[in-house]
């Protein structure tokens, strides 16, 4: 089954990536076989994935969430989906620009 997956690197930056294998992916990424963002943040840990019918399906929702930021993305791992329509909104990035967050 493929799985789109986030990682939390050791630096506290995420990593998105999608796999048929999610096991040896992580165990890549910590190995220093994986993606060249991770091999320089090691250790890294999963902290959210999912499945999906297709590996296509998979690398579409890998896209998407890379264009996430930060914010949304740490309300996906929470399991907050109600917050993310409004994480997606430009109105709560500029009141967040004007408070200086």
């Amino acid at each position: 089954m493929p799985y789109t997956y986030m990682v939390q690197c050791s630096d506290g930056r995420y990593y998105v990536g999608s796999t048929w294998d999610l096991d040896r992916r992580l165990a890549e990424h910590n190995a220093g076989t994986g993606a060249e963002f991770t091999r320089r943040r090691r250790p890294v840990r999963l902290v959210w994935n999912a499945q999906f019918d297709s590996i296509a399906d998979a690398f579409a929702y890998e896209k998407r969430i890379q264009g996430w930021r930060r914010e949304k993305r740490e309300a996906l791992v929470r399991g907050d989906f109600a917050a993310l329509p409004e994480l997606a909104s430009r109105s709560w990035w500029a009141q967040q620009q004007r408070r200086g967050t």
